[in-house]
């Protein structure tokens, strides 16, 4: 398992920050001598930022149009499609719910009480104003062109679903040419993703420097808070996948949980759900899943099922409105709930993915953009736990709409694993011997 040097490079970043932050609050000899040194630090912030939102509209574009044209017009995908993201979109919104109301609970950013930024101060007061028929009028784009110069996430989805759902529909050799240009597009775009993330370390240790210049180190202790509170949330959200998966497999789901142990070890140790994907597909084909499904939905789930980045953002907005002091009502949460759960799908694959979702998402809430990089000195512990649940979550939603299409068989364990595992039921045990010969028992393939 290869080290992730990014991570390495942040941790990095955040302890210079943390003793860089501290020798100049220390050595400030007043608190506007400190602030004037901490904006030498947010001038690193803001090139950082610059390079986020530089990549959104066209990130978002390609990813979401790429996986409405691989799309299949079979009616067994069909079928299958609507169980999917019927799975998907509930998920989703249970997630981001959880989301919300822990954080309106435990009110991890309380403490922190930053000042806000003018700018930030003045979107604040249009966002006030928004109500339901303004937010829906402006989902759609009167220029597609204007809404990617501004960054309007929400119009850009609506015109990327108009033109994946065009290009999927023309079967000749110029729309298989543009599916195979905006599948490259979307390398290109994870590709430069990258390169931008590389620039992260100096952005973390520009804001947490900036934040103890100003704060001094007591400011540490939010981050602990957030760091428990996020967490929490994320074991209520597993209950409440596993008691789901209970109602639908059954006993099965202690079995499906014991399968996939590794690749949910493997996502939370390098924060990286692809890094998961191949022995994720590997256990639930011992788990019964036949081929067809696991291909079709997983990958689908790795696209619009991403349960703990969904719980992760709206945590992470709402930790960031809390640190600046900005009061959310409940309708403009309703609202912010409603525009993740569409701006934050086609983001699979892509670095800090959910990061980019959040970067894009607080300015339209009159959030101060800064706030994203409090929270990037510390992701790399969120992340971890996002990821994990991702692969839990997508591995629980694909056996489940296996066990509805009548494409789940029964298990197959290793000997050495059988007496472990043949309590939860409709387990097959094979010698060690006969294992390697026989991968998947009758019925799993397809």
């Amino acid at each position: 398992m290869k080290l992730n040097k990014l991570t390495t490079w942040i941790f990095i970043a955040l302890v210079l920050g943390i003793v860089v932050g501290y020798l100049c609050n220390t050595l400030a000899p007043d608190a506007g001598a400190a602030k004037e040194i901490a904006g030498y630090f947010t001038a690193l912030t803001d090139i950082f930022l610059r390079l986020v939102k530089m990549i959104i509209a066209p990130l978002v574009f390609a990813t979401l149009v790429a996986g409405i044209a691989s799309l299949g017009d079979s009616k067994a995908v069909g079928r299958i499609t609507l169980k999917a993201m019927g799975w998907f979109v509930t998920a989703s919104f249970v997630s981001l719910a959880l989301g919300l109301f822990w954080a309106n609970v435990l009110q991890p950013g309380h403490s922190m009480q930053l000042a806000l930024p003018d700018a930030g101060a003045a979107t604040h007061l249009k966002t006030a104003s928004l109500n339901f028929k303004d937010f829906i009028v402006n989902v759609f784009p009167k220029s597609i062109f204007e809404a990617m110069s501004g960054n309007a996430v929400l119009q850009i989805v609506v015109f990327s679903l108009f033109f994946g759902f065009a290009l999927s529909s023309l079967k000749d050799a110029t729309g298989k040419a543009m599916i195979c240009t905006i599948d490259e597009l979307v390398h290109v775009m994870i590709k430069i993703t990258d390169y931008v993330m590389l620039f992260a370390p100096i952005g973390v240790f520009a804001a947490v420097a900036a934040a103890i210049t100003v704060q001094g180190l007591g400011v540490l202790s939010t981050y602990a808070a957030l760091i428990g509170s996020f967490y929490l949330g994320l074991a209520s959200l597993w209950l409440v996948l596993v008691g789901v998966g209970y109602v639908v497999l059954k006993k099965r789901v202690f079995t499906l949980l014991g399968l996939v142990k590794e690749p949910t070890l493997i996502a939370f140790s390098t924060a990286s759900s692809e890094a998961a994907y191949p022995k994720t597909m590997e256990q639930l084909e011992k788990f019964g899943v036949k081929d067809e499904v696991t291909g079709f939905v997983l990958p689908m789930g790795y696209a619009f099922n991403l349960d703990g980045s969904m719980i992760y953002q709206a945590f992470a907005i709402m930790f960031i409105a809390q640190v600046y002091g900005i009061e959310m009502s409940f309708f403009t949460q309703l609202t912010m709930l409603l525009v993740l759960m569409v701006s934050s799908k086609g983001m699979a694959g892509v670095s800090r993915a959910s990061l980019v979702v959040v970067a894009a998402t607080l300015p339209m809430f009159g959030l101060p953009e800064a706030g994203l990089l409090l929270i990037m000195g510390i992701d790399v512990f969120l992340d971890m736990g996002r990821t994990a649940t991702n692969v839990i979550g997508n591995s629980l939603a694909t056996a489940a709409i296996a066990k509805w299409e009548g494409k789940l068989g029964p298990t197959v364990v290793d000997a050495d694993d059988a007496e472990t595992e043949h309590a939860a039921g409709d387990v097959i045990a094979l010698p060690e011997a006969l294992v390697a010969k026989v991968p998947v028992a009758e019925g799993a393939r397809g």
